[in-house]
């Protein structure tokens, strides 16, 4: 696997070295001594996060701030500032002209390493996060799914659709199918708060796709309610004269106009209960099949794989 990049930029000899010591075993680190420098790295290529001082030989590091944040292709760089200087107007500069977070030399290699992990976790949270419900995207769920696999523990992996919300979308249009996933989402969030863990995961895949990551004990509860809660909601995304009739009349997929209830849920519930995982692939299939039995049934409900290797 390859590591992250992190160039660090310092004028100090020694803090440079204490700073590669301290970061090579996670990171592939990348040294600069002044601006000029850390420019030329960036046109070799781009790191996932830079350490910077706030005092160089040829710059300071908030006019550097200030550059890459004008520049779309390093506006999201996660930047750690270091400084000698601890006074609070330093620090507001700092942050002002671009910077993440802020550290004051001499530092802890512990405390630098804890918030390095924190702005690369920030990063790819706010990066990957859906800009509809600002869950966690596929990179997130991939990452939650990869690190669960790793600690080989019991796990309940929820795959969550909406069936007929195309029909909604097109028949009111995008603005009334954004209300409804961003109810869909709420509802899966409050749920899990009362039905879950304070371990459990929500991700968003896209559309109107979701995944939970629970426990084994609390699966099908949640499932439940989720189910309930929204089903008991769903009307009110229709017109009265449409919820009177209990559909809506729109274009399907081959053109021709046909009848579409309401939205309903389905969800398949995958765990490693009984089976073994030992890549992605595989539990993203598996919740692929689970779902598409779900939606044989006309209502919302959900499916449990209880199967075996």
């Amino acid at each position: 696997m390859n590591k992250l990049k992190i160039l660090i930029v310092d004028d100090n000899p020694d803090i440079l070295d204490l700073l590669e010591a301290t970061l090579e075993d996670e990171y592939e680190v990348i040294k600069a001594n002044k601006g000029s420098e850390l420019f030329e790295e960036l046109e070799i290529g781009k790191p996932d996060i830079i350490v910077l001082d706030y005092m160089l030989p040829d710059t300071t590091g908030i006019k550097i701030c200030q550059k890459l944040r004008n520049n779309p292709l390093f506006i999201n760089l996660p930047i750690l500032m270091l400084t000698g200087k601890g006074e609070l107007d330093d620090k507001i500069t700092g942050l002002n002209a671009g910077a993440d977070d802020y550290m004051v030399k001499p530092f802890s290699p512990e405390e630098l390493i804890a918030r390095v992990h924190m702005l690369i976790r920030r990063s790819t949270i706010s990066l990957d996060a859906n800009p509809l419900t600002r869950l966690p995207g596929n990179i997130s769920i991939n990452i939650e799914l990869k690190r669960l696999l790793n600690n080989k523990k019991k796990f309940a992996v929820l795959y969550l659709d909406l069936d007929n919300f195309k029909a909604l979308n097109d028949y009111y249009g995008f603005d009334r199918g954004d209300r409804v996933i961003k109810k869909f989402s709420r509802i899966i969030i409050d749920c899990l708060q009362k039905k879950g863990t304070t371990n459990d995961f929500i991700g968003h895949i896209g559309g109107d796709d979701f995944v939970v990551i629970t426990s084994i004990d609390n699966a099908e509860e949640a499932a439940k309610l989720i189910i309930s809660t929204f089903d008991k909601t769903c009307p009110q995304f229709y017109d009265e004269s449409d919820r009177i009739k209990g559909y809506i009349e729109t274009k399907a997929r081959d053109g021709n106009l046909k009848q579409f209830f309401f939205v309903t849920v389905s969800i398949g519930i995958i765990t490693n209960l009984y089976r073994k995982f030992s890549h992605l692939a595989q539990i993203s299939s598996v919740g692929a099949e689970l779902k598409r039995a779900a939606k044989k049934i006309s209502t919302s409900n959900y499916t449990i794989d209880h199967r075996t290797d």
